[in-house]
């Protein structure tokens, strides 16, 4: 991913969980109880590699039999030695002992082990990204070396283009209008990272791109299982027989499009260790990937100004751990104050104020009263007190009420855009005070003339849009804007 933009927030299981998730894989789970089991008596090559007498024995300690069975334990036993579970001790006899990372895993932290996991699953990411062993030696030459060449492999693009499915997929299960975790079909997958997203129609050779892709993806997917990234439910072997004699094995079969069985195309979703995983190294990108959590022990401004971006669900995930860390009258005040001010930010930052204030109970009401008298705060106290049903609470001015009006309309323009509900809200206020427009252009609020003219754009009634247009007019002129 090229982008920097922030990343939708996403919900992470505990460390514990995730560790527990890490040591069960086959990955990790094989390499460790290969790492146990070496002794004095194991020999390995000079490159690190069990020597080819011991992996009978090595494949019968996994439970491993069958024509894979010595390729496995090889590739486990290689895993061990690169992420430290297994340490050469003397390279010309070919011996080894158990490494440091080995004890890692039974008596290290959760994150210890995580760790390990994920050096484990740069090895696995960096094999997904090199061609079958076919194609490797039909582009060996005779001296031993690949020609990349001949080969049409570039070692940094195919790594970018992993990069990017496994972000666009980390996307997929992150966004909250996406299928929250639900399995992604693979051609979609595929032609996310292919086929722009301003193309309605996408043309033959793009076509072509994505059922190539769909091929390769179907054989790292099935590499990149047994790591616990991804479950993923392979191409079916039915559909790549077809597909051989189609110019395109993307193109959907001649039954009607409801008659499809999407899952034929091959299934993929992160796993709860996966999402952790695609994180973990989008950090390390530089990309902004936020998790549910990271702001529970942060200030109050950071949480609302950290929460403008997300979407609803997240938000108020967020903000209920916030609040689970502090007692709900401090907690109500630090919010009240943080959501002060007059820069272009403060009307969102007074929503989730709201919001989150939603989530306290009636212990917060001295806070609230302290603000009634506040310009920018004495609105949003009024509403939360009525909410709750309490007493002697003063009405509001007309001034105040309009104020509150601009401050809100701001907010969801901040928040949502141009959504069906801001739409509502507009059409709303205009239907309710036939004189809203007369007043509202006098509001003394930083973004008047922003939110009349936005409500002009937004109006369907095109005399009444004229009148928010010529509002937004008059408070620039009054406020010097």
């Amino acid at each position: 991913m090229s982008d920097r933009s922030p990343l939708p927030p996403v919900r992470l299981a505990s460390e514990p969980e995730l560790a527990r998730d890490a040591l069960a894989t086959p990955l990790l789970s094989r390499a460790a109880r290969l790492a146990r089991w070496a002794g004095p008596a194991t020999r390995v090559d000079a490159d690190g590699v069990l020597v080819e007498e011991q992996l009978p024995e090595a494949a019968g300690v996994l439970g491993l039999d069958g024509d894979d069975a010595a390729a496995l334990a090889s590739e486990a036993w290689r895993i061990a030695v690169e992420v430290g579970l297994v340490e050469i001790t003397d390279e010309e006899e070919g011996t080894v002992a158990a490494g440091a990372e080995l004890r890692l895993l039974t008596g290290g932290s959760p994150q210890d082990v995580l760790d390990v996991w994920l050096t484990a699953l740069e090895a696995v990411l960096a094999d997904a990204s090199v061609p079958d062993l076919e194609g490797l030696i039909d582009a060996m030459d005779e001296g031993g070396a690949v020609d990349l060449s001949a080969l049409g492999w570039d070692p940094e693009a195919e790594a970018e283009f992993l990069d990017g499915v496994l972000a666009n997929l980390y996307l997929l299960t992150a966004g909250e209008d996406g299928p929250a975790g639900g399995p992604v079909p693979l051609p979609a997958l595929a032609a996310s990272v292919i086929v722009p997203g301003d193309i309605a129609e996408p043309t033959n050779d793009m076509l072509e791109q994505v059922s190539d892709a769909m091929m390769r993806l179907d054989d790292q997917f099935r590499l990149l299982e047994p790591a616990g990234l991804v479950e993923y439910q392979p191409v079916d072997e039915a559909f790549l027989a077809d597909a051989e004699h189609t110019e395109d094995p993307a193109a959907e079969p001649a039954a009607s499009e409801d008659d499809v069985d999407v899952t034929r195309y091959g299934m993929v979703r992160l796993t709860p260790l996966g999402l952790y995983g695609v994180r973990a190294r989008l950090l390390d990108a530089g990309h902004e990937a936020p998790a549910v959590g990271d702001l529970a022990d942060k200030g109050a401004d950071a949480l609302l100004d950290g929460t403008a971006a997300y979407p609803p669900a997240a938000t108020h995930a967020e903000t209920e751990q916030w609040l689970a860390h502090r007692e709900s009258l401090g907690a109500a005040r630090e919010l009240l104050a943080a959501a002060r001010g007059a820069d272009a930010g403060a009307p969102l930052r007074r929503l989730r104020c709201q919001q989150a204030l939603s989530l306290v109970g009636t212990v917060a009401e001295p806070a609230l009263r302290e603000v009634l008298d506040d310009p920018e705060l004495g609105g949003l106290a009024r509403v939360w007190l009525t909410e709750r049903g309490l007493p002697d609470v003063p009405p509001p001015s007309q001034e105040m009420v309009f104020w509150l009006t601009i401050d809100t309309v701001a907010a969801q323009l901040a928040a949502e855009g141009d959504s069906d509900e801001l739409h509502a809200l507009v059409q709303g206020l205009a239907e309710q005070h036939s004189g809203f427009f007369a007043a509202a252009w006098r509001v003394d609020h930083p973004q008047t003339a922003d939110v009349l003219e936005a409500m002009g754009r937004l109006h369907p009634d095109k005399k009444i849009a004229k009148e928010a247009r010529k509002a937004a007019f008059k408070a620039r002129s009054a406020h010097g804007g």
